[in-house]
């Protein structure tokens, strides 16, 4: 049985991506800050990621390490630049080094907003260009990956992330000026029957390629049973604006289409800097290496609402073990 640690497995992307490799047979290994996180669907131990040497400790027998854990208080990442280096870049840097230690891969997650919007369906081959601080650190975290684990680093870039939380009650956050959480919070205001805003203008991500967090976890599968490094877009197949992903998502979960309206988000939602405009990212030679198979909008949407109804994670992809 391979065996994965993650980072950040308490969280939203890496519970989804813990709880779908656990439910494919891997045994997973959360690697968490402190005991109060220990609660948790699978196996956890604490670690000091200040230190690479405890890092290291917890990652023996261990065939990867997917590092999701990120800082995510954009205040507190503008206003203290040494913190949000060091939470992004230093720990990136621990954590691969500890994986090189080990024998493990590593499996970076980053994000579609390396790139400056400027494009359309960008493709694995593009280092990016980000306009903002939280895409310039991300970017970091990849150079790092091609740095120090230049064979079989694998660098996986996502975004527009829909699903449910794996390891906490309540849903995932509500709409922000990014795609993530967006299909849960539209699905949820309709229901109650009440009118949802979604928001547009300038200062917003306008145009993304939405995936669903189980089906990002299926794909690292292939990742892992494979242990090929690279750069992967963990996407899904359709570009799409905001609107027709709350449009989409009406079609899917039968829900009301005439509560959705268009406004401006509030200033107190606002990103701190730059926010791309195009994220759409090309998964086609990710599809070609990892063998993988249509995802289309409309199949992922009825993953999701499956995954809602029944509570069990309903990826797309399956395991193929070589």
């Amino acid at each position: 049985m391979a065996k994965v640690a993650i980072t950040g497995s308490s969280g939203f992307v890496g519970g989804n991506i813990a709880q779908v490799l656990k439910q494919m047979g891997f045994e997973v290994l959360g690697l968490i800050r402190n005991s109060s996180e220990k609660v948790l669907p699978w196996s956890a131990e604490v670690v000091d990621f200040n230190d690479e040497v405890s890092i290291a400790s917890k990652l023996n027998g261990c065939d990867a390490v997917i590092h999701c854990a990120i800082h995510n208080d954009f205040n507190k990442l503008v206003n203290d630049r040494e913190f949000a280096y060091d939470s992004f870049v230093g720990l990136t840097q621990r954590v691969t080094r500890a994986a090189n230690k080990s024998g493990a891969q590593i499996i970076y997650i980053s994000t579609d907003w390396i790139m400056d919007g400027a494009g359309h369906f960008e493709t694995e081959n593009n280092p990016g260009n980000p306009i903002n601080f939280y895409g310039a650190l991300k970017a970091l975290g990849e150079q790092v990956i091609r740095d120090l684990a230049p064979v079989d680093g694998a660098i996986c870039r996502i975004g527009g992330v829909m699903g449910l939380h794996q390891t906490k009650k309540e849903m995932p956050r509500g709409q922000d000026v990014g795609f993530g959480y967006f299909v849960a919070s539209i699905v949820t205001t309709l229901r109650e029957g009440k009118e949802y805003v979604v928001w547009g203008g300038n200062r917003v991500n306008k145009v993304a390629t939405p995936s669903l967090a189980a089906e990002i976890g299926a794909q690292i599968s292939r990742i892992i049973d494979k242990r090929i490094g690279g750069t992967f877009h963990l996407v899904g197949d359709d570009a799409v604006s905001r609107m027709e992903l709350a449009q989409a998502t009406c079609n899917v979960f039968g829900l009301d289409k005439n509560l959705l309206k268009s406004g401006e988000p509030p200033i107190e939602s606002l990103f701190p800097s730059a926010v791309p405009v195009d994220t759409s990212l090309s998964n086609k030679q990710t599809k070609i290496t990892l063998d993988i198979g249509p995802t289309s909008l409309t199949d992922l949407l009825k993953a999701f609402k499956s995954e809602w109804e029944t509570g069990q994670l309903s990826p797309i992809t399956e395991r193929k073990v070589l």
